[in-house]
């Protein structure tokens, strides 16, 4: 079990600033700032859709 452990640990070092971002290729570094936004798309509307009964008084 250290062993496997020793090996998580390594590997999380490794890739501990490349958690959640990847690196794009070059050819599309242009749209880099849109990729990091578009994961968020889906909890506005999800957050669109609170605001949308609140205005119908949650019918």
């Amino acid at each position: 079990m250290p062993v496997m452990l020793n090996i998580f640990l390594d590997d999380a070092f490794i890739y501990s600033n490349n958690i959640f971002f990847g690196k794009l290729p070059e050819a599309y570094a242009i749209s880099d700032p849109i990729v990091d936004v578009m994961p968020i798309i889906p909890l506005l509307f999800f957050l669109l859709a609170f605001v949308w009964q609140a205005a119908v008084s949650f019918r």
